[in-house]
């Protein structure tokens, strides 16, 4: 099983979307979705937390991603933090810690080799998975006026993780 990743902003934070990639054998399904406020790095994390979820059986799985917060999170920094109680070494609370709680518990499902690529480099698949998230961040735009995409921001900055 193989996996690509992205999720973007428009403003980090903004109105934000993901996208991955799931390819089994010949076949590859497309999912995206977003949410009018957020950051880049939720939405990678969002990202492979939506791959994982969409496999039905603990599997072996080749996961790509182009962020290096996502794969340096997941492979290196989580062991700390959990060891910490979701504190960074100089005792932060870690940011994100949702979202890295479930994909922690969703990635132990599988077998996973984590895959760092140079985003917007020509790759396939992870220009793919680039222009689903643009065209979710659009679809959100499009469907919120500014002042519920303002009031969206103001919330999120409120609540931030």
């Amino acid at each position: 099983m193989t996996i690509y990743t992205d999720g973007g902003c428009q403003g980090n934070p903004g109105p934000g979307a993901w996208a991955c990639v799931v390819i089994y054998k010949d076949k590859a399904w497309e999912l995206a979705g977003g949410v009018p406020a957020t950051t880049n790095n939720r939405m990678e994390l969002q990202a492979a937390i939506q791959g994982f979820k969409a496999l039905n059986r603990p599997c072996d799985v080749q996961i790509f991603t182009d962020s290096d917060y996502l794969r340096q999170g997941i492979t290196t920094w989580i062991k700390n933090w959990r060891k910490r109680g979701w504190r960074t070494k100089e005792g932060d609370p870690v940011k994100n810690q949702d979202l890295w709680s479930e994909l922690d518990v969703l990635a132990g499902r599988h077998e996973v080799d984590w895959q760092w690529l140079k985003g917007h480099a020509g790759h396939k698949w992870n220009e793919r998975c680039d222009q689903l998230a643009t065209a979710a961040i659009g679809k959100i735009r499009s469907q919120n006026s500014s002042a519920e995409l303002s009031r969206a921001l103001e919330n999120f900055k409120r609540i931030e993780r």
